[in-house]
């Protein structure tokens, strides 16, 4: 372990089923939302992409660009969604690398700033991310974070 690829869904279209099942096992939210977000993506429908960290053939990170990863806050918009690092690979820098990945990615393509919704505190200011506002998630009782990355 060490030598990890980064890679958009872009660059593996074959890998599409594999990685929707992935997120899918990783978050329950239905493997056919994932695979219609992927398909787009895939068929240049929207530049709101799919990145995944390999270990050789194997998934062990990835993450998710959304109009919008339910919440109430309609007008931040594209948000990081589906943030992932198998536990046996946290603590590697994979979750800071794919982040950096997407923002960069984005801002090649125009796309700012770029926000994510989560329950973490001094985790993403780790890599540039600010903290905006709390937002009502669609199927919390709890208040959420809102980051932005300009």
């Amino acid at each position: 372990m060490g030598e990890y690829t980064y890679v958009t869904l872009r660059k593996i279209p074959e890998r599409k089923d594999a990685a929707a099942e992935w997120f899918h096992e990783k978050w329950g939210v239905p493997m056919e939302a994932y695979l219609e977000c992927m398909e787009a993506y895939l068929n240049r429908e929207t530049e709101y992409g799919w990145y995944l960290c390999l270990d050789g053939d194997k998934i062990v990170g990835g993450l998710g660009v959304i109009e919008n990863d339910f919440h109430n806050r309609k007008d931040l918009t594209p948000n990081i969604c589906a943030v992932y690092t198998e536990a046996a690979y946290r603590c590697r820098g994979i979750a800071g690398n794919l982040l950096h990945m997407v923002v960069q990615d984005l801002k090649e393509k125009g796309v700012t700033p770029v926000y994510l919704i989560t329950d973490h505190t001094n985790f993403y200011e780790r890599y540039g991310w600010e903290f905006l506002c709390m937002a009502q998630g669609d199927f919390d009782s709890e208040m959420s974070r809102i980051y932005v990355h300009n």
